[in-house]
């Protein structure tokens, strides 16, 4: 089995005007990006070549959205728990947006 793309655990996951999950995880592998819940249910999926993300200059460190994945606007909050100085939360942030650009979707 391969290994993923990317993957981020942690992760508040909200679709407006309510939050998805705050522990959710975000997976790119085999050329899909999927959002889970903390116990692995599926929220959404779509081909990575699909997906358009983007780190809006409003959504503060460590945050990304998703703006089309199946038509849904999710917004995703990476390293939320850790809080750290350090830059952690920004760095998967932009790890992600790498990831979804090198699987081949679009990053505004």
């Amino acid at each position: 089995m391969a290994d993923p793309d990317f993957s981020a655990t942690g992760v508040r996951i909200e679709r407006w005007p309510r939050s998805l999950t705050r522990a959710g995880e975000v997976l790119i592998k085999d050329g899909r990006l999927a959002l889970l819940t903390s116990y692995g249910r599926v929220i959404d999926s779509a081909p990575v070549r699909a997906v358009r993300a983007s780190r809006p200059w409003f959504a503060g460190r460590g945050g990304a959205m998703v703006t089309t994945l199946n038509g849904h606007r999710y917004r995703l909050t990476m390293g939320q728990r850790s809080r750290r100085p350090d830059g952690t939360a920004t760095a998967t942030a932009g790890r992600f947006l790498e990831a979804v650009h090198r699987a081949g979707g679009a990053r505004n």
